[in-house]
């Protein structure tokens, strides 16, 4: 495993070749750190990045043509060493090919790029997927960022707010233990936009906001400023901070897919908000995170 590093005027990013994940984001002026540190007390990755599933499989295994293929949480993506293909100041790229490995779990040829790039105050992550098999794939890819909250010194997480690009309420589904869909349509009124994290908003674990109702998500400071944001073009976002353990971070995960429904019957390729690519085609997504410096905060 590699660790490289991108730098300009505003940010330092650090990116891992384990699992192509993002590992820190400084801000230069006042050297303070945006994304989590791993610390295993509460958990122990930063940014993985979910591949070729999101989320968790009904029974922990999914059907494709007539068998059954064992796979966990959020794929094998987040724990392979990726390839790094191109390094520059203000760029990183990394690429997963399809081995041995992967084709006894998930039988498809692939290909996924990861571009990471810095523009200004702004670090853009960029997913490739491509189908270089001879059938017809089926996959979800999604990201995990996890942000600090509180950040710095600045007060307690309770003191701190979404922010939301939509004034309307939104609904969302919540999981059973088993990490699977247990209740969908459930009201999360954001009170115009701007939610509160109280100590219990993720005592019932992720929230899952289906449907494009929201494009863009900010952590906000006990000021409401906010201090990052995270747009994104993916039909759904996680939030999420571990249950009941006080964590001091909050993810902000853009998915291509989710997890099982409890009542979910099917193959690989009837999976909701699944993704397909014929041979020889390309699947593109990702997500930017903008670090909002106080004074071009609107």
């Amino acid at each position: 495993m590699s660790t490289y590093e991108m730098k300009n005027e505003f940010l330092t990013v650090k990116v891992k070749s384990f699992g192509a994940e993002l590992i820190s984001i400084i801000n230069n002026e006042t050297k303070e750190e945006y994304l989590w540190n791993g610390d295993e007390r509460y958990w122990k990755r930063n940014a993985p990045v979910l591949f070729p599933i999101v989320g968790s499989l009904k029974n922990g295994r999914y059907i494709y043509g007539g068998k059954e293929y064992p796979m966990g949480q959020h794929g094998f993506a987040r724990d392979m060493e990726f390839e790094l293909l191109g390094e520059a100041k203000d760029k990183l790229s990394f690429v997963l090919k399809a081995d041995a490995e992967t084709l006894e779990k998930y039988p498809f040829m692939f290909e996924l790029y990861i571009d990471y790039v810095l523009e200004g105050s702004k670090l853009k992550v960029n997913w490739r997927v491509v189908n270089v098999d001879k059938k017809t794939m089926y996959f979800s890819i999604g990201g995990h960022p996890a942000f600090m909250c509180p950040l710095g010194d600045r007060g307690k997480q309770s003191d701190y707010y979404l922010l939301f690009d939509t004034p309307k309420n939104l609904e969302y589904g919540k999981l059973s233990e088993n990490g699977l869909l247990a209740e969908k349509y459930l009201e999360l009124n954001t009170n115009g936009g701007v939610l509160k994290i109280d100590e219990h908003l993720f005592d019932d674990d992720a929230l899952i906001i289906e449907d494009e109702q929201t494009k863009t998500v900010s952590l906000a400071g006990p000021d409401r400023k906010a201090y990052l944001t995270v747009q994104f073009d993916t039909p759904l976002v996680g939030l999420w901070s571990p249950a009941k353990k006080n964590a001091p971070f909050v993810c902000i995960e853009p998915w291509n897919g989710r997890c099982d429904s409890e009542d979910f019957v099917g193959e690989l390729k009837d999976r909701e908000f699944g993704n397909s690519l014929e041979p020889g085609e390309e699947f593109e997504s990702g997500y930017d995170i903008i670090i909002r410096f106080y004074d071009d905060v609107k």
